[in-house]
């Protein structure tokens, strides 16, 4: 930030106004009378100005009046220029963002490197505290750079340099703690729609069976992103779906947990690859499956899918071509997936498609 300046030009017009002389002169000897009784205040403050009164208008020192305003005083003859002596403190330009701790990692030199999956300009940031960081609690008690730890809800502040990486990486000015999540990394065991959001089980395996032991419940500001922070499609997740969920506080018993934030670990579509690939897929559902589709058109669920997965039908010769060149490349394919009411018999119904053009490659075949 520029220091404040005033300045103001000896021209001729403008002594002319200032003392009313006339245009015969630019110098006129004056009378005037010094009011001693008359003092100057700054602030509330008194100062040792009087003004003179001249022509019923009241002067006083140039120089004297700037100093006690807190300006510097420059004259040149033809400018006078009034500087502010005290510069603003300049601000830094911090970005902020607001979200969950994913990883906490131990620095050499006694920092930590945050992982956060948050919102504002970078959903996915790497932040190194120290002890030049301002860390405190919501309340603002202040933490230890060492108790920070993952599952903690941040506020940061960072910046203003940020490095051209993927994700980007920065220095964090502040951290607040505004909660601490419980953390649950695992398979889903079965997810269903309930209470205006989405109702989420795992489970662990009690003599040899698949038991459900938690259940989490998603709300209006639970965050579903992937593991680079981009949002994500609660229509993604399936039984088997590898997540971690952020939650808490605990629920009553038997209740549901409520979800802060649930990342999906699998590779996933971005949310505009999801849209478009519906739109294309849902042209090429055979007529006569229509009546038998279970899955509304901006429900069905898009993943990504080896080459080499069993039952992979393709369209014809080209397209069996292209899988195998894709699958020498160690690439991946797309497929579309709809429920119908015929799965208990034949299977569901998907549709394979080629990531780099979008085209059709082919089906899966149903029993």
């Amino acid at each position: 930030m520029k220091k404040q300046k005033w300045i103001i030009l000896a021209t001729a017009a403008g002594l002319l106004a200032a003392t009313g002389a006339s245009a015969a002169g630019l110098v006129e000897k004056v009378t005037g009378q010094l009011r001693g009784d008359i003092s100057v205040t700054v602030n509330g403050e008194q100062t040792q100005l009087h003004p003179v009164y001249i022509d019923g208008k009241a002067y006083i020192p140039v120089r004297d009046a700037a100093d006690a305003l807190g300006y510097g005083v420059s004259w040149n003859h033809k400018q006078l220029d009034l500087t502010s002596k005290d510069a603003p403190t300049e601000t830094a330009d911090y970005v902020m963002t607001s979200g969950v701790v994913a990883s906490a990692t131990a620095t050499a030199d006694g920092g930590v490197r945050l992982e956060v999956l948050g919102t504002g300009l970078n959903p996915w940031i790497i932040l190194t505290a120290d002890a030049k960081t301002k860390i405190a609690d919501a309340d603002g008690k202040a933490i230890a750079v060492g108790d920070l730890k993952a599952g903690m809800h941040i506020v940061a502040e960072y910046g203003p340099v940020i490095a051209m990486s993927y994700p980007g990486q920065s220095h964090a000015a502040s951290v607040t703690v505004t909660a601490e999540r419980l953390v649950k990394e695992s398979a889903v065991y079965s997810i269903e729609k309930a209470d205006g959001g989405w109702k989420i089980q795992f489970s662990e395996l009690k003599d040899g069976v698949d038991t459900p032991v938690l259940a989490l419940q998603s709300g209006k500001e639970t965050r579903l992103v992937d593991k680079e922070g981009r949002p994500a499609d609660w229509t993604q997740i399936k039984p088997g779906t590898p997540v971690r969920a952020y939650y808490g506080p605990t629920a009553a018993e038997g209740a549901a947990a409520p979800i802060d934030t649930l990342v999906i670990l699998e590779e996933q579509p971005t949310a505009e690859q999801i849209a478009a690939y519906r739109e294309i897929a849902w042209k090429l559902v055979p007529k006569e499956q229509m009546p038998h589709l279970l899955t509304k058109k901006n429900e069905a669920q898009v993943a990504v899918i080896d080459p080499d997965s069993a039952g992979l039908m393709p369209a014809g010769d080209a397209e069996k071509k292209r899988v195998e060149e894709i699958k020498a490349a160690g690439g991946k394919l797309i497929a579309v997936y709809y429920s119908t009411d015929q799965d208990a018999l034949i299977g569901p119904l998907t549709i394979v498609f080629d990531p780099e053009t979008e085209k059709l490659l082919g089906f899966f075949m149903r029993r």
